[in-house]
């Protein structure tokens, strides 16, 4: 089964990412804009609201692909979000390496849970809004889907 990232699923990224329409540099330098896109972003760009939809949107695509292709076992709708929300933010390397990710295709799904509190930092410094985001993904994970 394909899975594709719920409305719920956006919300979440798009409440931490934040919209910027003039790009900046992130906490780790790297050039950014709209819901957090990094591809082919340039000092002083500028862009529209829709473009940063659809930045968000293919952006999604990359790592819903990710998730799909490399997790092995079955996953609620809940998970995969929070898994999308997870990869977004540490990148699709990060993610295929991760013990997380290990944890959960061995079907210790409390244990790849307990693994989104280890990645709160950005370069060697703890980020208080990254420990709110794990936080939140991990509830999301654990969440029962209706």
């Amino acid at each position: 089964m394909e899975y594709t990232t719920s409305e719920e699923g956006r919300n979440l990224i798009k409440s931490f990412e934040g919209c910027r329409l003039t790009s900046y540099q992130d906490v780790a330098g790297v050039w950014t804009v709209g819901y957090g896109h990094t591809g082919n972003v340039r000092p002083g760009m500028s862009i529209t609201q829709e473009q940063a939809e659809s930045f968000l949107q293919s952006d999604l695509r990359k790592f819903e692909r990710c998730i799909n292709r490399y997790v092995t076992v079955p996953l609620t709708q809940n998970m995969f979000d929070a898994l999308v929300s997870f990869t977004y933010n540490v990148g699709t390397g990060a993610f295929r390496q991760s013990t997380l990710l290990r944890k959960l295709n061995r079907g210790d799904t409390a244990g790849a849970a307990e693994e989104f509190g280890r990645w709160v930092h950005a370069g060697k410094k703890v980020f208080p809004g990254l420990i709110r985001r794990r936080q939140e993904e991990k509830e999301l994970f654990l969440k029962e889907t209706r």
